[in-house]
Formats: C-alpha cells, sequence, structure tokens
C-alpha cells in the first residue's frame, strides 16, 4: 500500500503597510503631554514594542550618553540609540509629569485612581483607542507604529543588519518583510540609482 505524503500549505507572507506621513502627522498632533509623546516618539523612532515600553527602567535610560537599554523578546538585551528630540520630550517628562513616586518603571499613570503606578498594557491599548478616533486615524495601533519604523528606515537607506539590531529581531527573514517597497518606493529608488551610475558617452550620430 503506497503511503501518502503530507502536502505543506505555503503560508501567506505577512504585509507589512505602514502609516503614511499624514496619518503619523495627524495622530501624533492629537497628544497633549510629554508622556505620550515620549511613547509615540519611541514607537516611531526606535521601533519598540508595546511591552518594551512598558518594561522601561529609569535605569535603562543613560542619559549622557543619548542611548538606552532594552529587555526585547527572550529575554535579549539590546543597547539603542535615542535621539535629541526624543531625550528631550523624556526629559521633560520626567521633570514636570511623572509623579514623584518610587516606582522604577518610567511610564506611569498620571491620574485617577491608578496615578503613579505603572503603565499597564490595557492602559496603553485605551490610549491609543481614544487617539485614533480623536485623530481620525484608524489603523493607528502600537505595532502599526513599529512596523512604520521599520519600513522608514529601510526608505532611508539602512542596512539589514542594523535594522535587524535596532528592532531585536533574532532571524533576518523578519527583517526582510521591511524591504518589500511599495512601487512608489520602487520608481523612486530606480531613478536614484540611475542618478548615481557613471554616465555613458552620447551615442554615436549616423
Amino acid at each position: 500500500m503506497r503511503k501518502i505524503v503530507g502536502l505543506r500549505l505555503k503560508q501567506p507572507r505577512r504585509v507589512i503597510i505602514p502609516l503614511s506621513h499624514e496619518e503619523v502627522a495627524r495622530f501624533w498632533a492629537s497628544f497633549r503631554t510629554y508622556r505620550d509623546l515620549g511613547i509615540i516618539a519611541l514607537m516611531l523612532f526606535n521601533g519598540l514594542r508595546s511591552r518594551e515600553i512598558i518594561e522601561l527602567r529609569l535605569e535603562d535610560v543613560r542619559f549622557p550618553e543619548l542611548q538606552f537599554r532594552v529587555c526585547g523578546k527572550g529575554n535579549k538585551e539590546r543597547m539603542l540609540p535615542l535621539s535629541e528630540d526624543t531625550m528631550a520630550t523624556l526629559q521633560r517628562y520626567l521633570d514636570f509629569e511623572r509623579p514623584r513616586v518610587s516606582s522604577p518603571f518610567v511610564f506611569l499613570c498620571l491620574k485617577g485612581r491608578r496615578r503613579g503606578r505603572p503603565m499597564t498594557a490595557a492602559g496603553l491599548r485605551s490610549l491609543f483607542r481614544h487617539h485614533r478616533r480623536t485623530a481620525e486615524v484608524p489603523m493607528a495601533n502600537p505595532h502599526r507604529f513599529r512596523h512604520t519604523f521599520g519600513a522608514d528606515m529601510v526608505r532611508c537607506g539602512i542596512s539589514l543588519p542594523a535594522l535587524m539590531h535596532l528592532m531585536g529581531h533574532s532571524r533576518i527573514p523578519t527583517t526582510m518583510l521591511y524591504v518589500r517597497l511599495s512601487p512608489e518606493d520602487v520608481w523612486r529608488e530606480y531613478r536614484r540609482a540611475l542618478q548615481n551610475r557613471i554616465p555613458l558617452s552620447p551615442p554615436l550620430q549616423p
């Protein structure tokens, strides 16, 4: 009796859909506290995951060196650069908004019964849900901002190994998802590549 070999179905590849610059600007403009702007900045300019935001500790942020430490998936640590604008936003949050409590975590609740306690995943989801309605950007969520960071870095010409480190990926195929550019990106890259080529001599006249 012939043995039937099981077929392996090809899994559809995940498509990365970043937010547009207009959507990001509209969402950003809807925030009114340094805390919330600091959260969005770390997602947009460093690609942090929700859990990495919530678990960020005061001791992890090194302002003089413009860098901070993140504990990602599998408890793998990575050091990330901190832009001067993000640093300034975080510093203003720590100086003027953060409740004076002994919590080791950076991001705390600012009001209500949970004031001074660490922000939770549910609290972060609620924050995004409110601002999606306010800014009318229905696709805005923490992971979409992470996708936007990865796509923006690819468009700016970052190397795959560097992006892999920044995003905390353990496998290069995951990072490769961000290399799939839109047709507009492809044509823009094509025109830029043509401009950088060594020019050819004019064709001979008949």
